[in-house]
């Protein structure tokens, strides 16, 4: 398929491995329930004229949840099976505006194979079924296609060092001069920066309808650069 081979070559000038984590998948994984769009997001399938790569800050997401080992965020939370830094929530079709193409085709449940392979990059079998169901649907018929894509290039960032950035406050145009600085062809400007109540939740990059970095367009870019942003440290860092 002509857009996983423009993966494989998306983010080449960073030739660099992710942030090494310490996971072991499971044997076996539980099995994710059926997503279907509900009322308030329904079936869209416009042109994809490019895609984002969304990444989570995993300390942060941890500390809100509710329970760290209830069935949802046990594997990512509860430390048993590995410490995560930032892991990959998912690669996204773009469209010209903010009405990106979603749940386009009837998604079945991700083979567990499939799984298995990429819970060390998203750790919670649901969310690798959201993902799947809301986005992946738009781009291949095979989830097994879609994965690999999204895993090349999340495998392709560096990240910077976090322990520095979470020392003190920081600022969204720090973050993103963060990553710029450390990813060579990516500048600031391809670069959106989120946060909830403050803290950090994602960086995510802007990719052209060929998988390689463009410029964020307005409505993508998240945060102004001089918003105030708070780093949540990882546990025992």
């Amino acid at each position: 398929m002509r857009w996983l081979s423009a993966a494989a070559l998306a983010l080449m000038p960073v030739a660099a491995q992710a942030q090494s984590l310490a996971c072991v998948a499971p044997d076996r994984v539980a099995v994710p329930r059926l997503e279907r769009p509900a009322r308030d997001a329904p079936v869209r399938t416009p042109p994809i004229t490019g895609y984002k790569l969304s990444m989570s800050w995993s300390p942060q997401h941890c500390a809100g949840a509710r329970n760290p080992r209830d069935a949802r965020d046990r594997f990512q939370c509860s430390g048993e099976s590995g410490r995560f830094g930032w892991v990959l929530h998912g690669l996204w079709p773009e469209t010209d505006g903010p009405d990106y193409p979603q749940w386009c085709r009837p998604a079945k449940i991700v083979p567990q194979p499939v799984l298995k392979t990429h819970m060390c990059m998203t750790p919670s079998a649901q969310l690798l079924q959201h993902e799947w169901a809301k986005h992946g649907t738009c781009m291949s018929p095979h989830p097994a296609a879609y994965f690999t894509a999204a895993a090349m290039l999340f495998r392709a960032v560096r990240f910077p060092d976090m322990k520095i950035l979470a020392a003190k406050p920081q600022t969204a145009g720090r973050v993103r001069r963060a990553f710029a600085a450390i990813n060579p062809g990516i500048r600031e400007s391809m670069i959106a920066v989120s946060a909830r109540d403050g803290w950090l939740t994602e960086v995510r990059f802007c990719l052209g309808p060929r998988m390689r970095p463009q410029a964020c367009k307005s409505f993508q870019r998240g945060l102004p650069d001089q918003k105030p942003v708070r780093v949540r440290p990882m546990p025992g860092g």
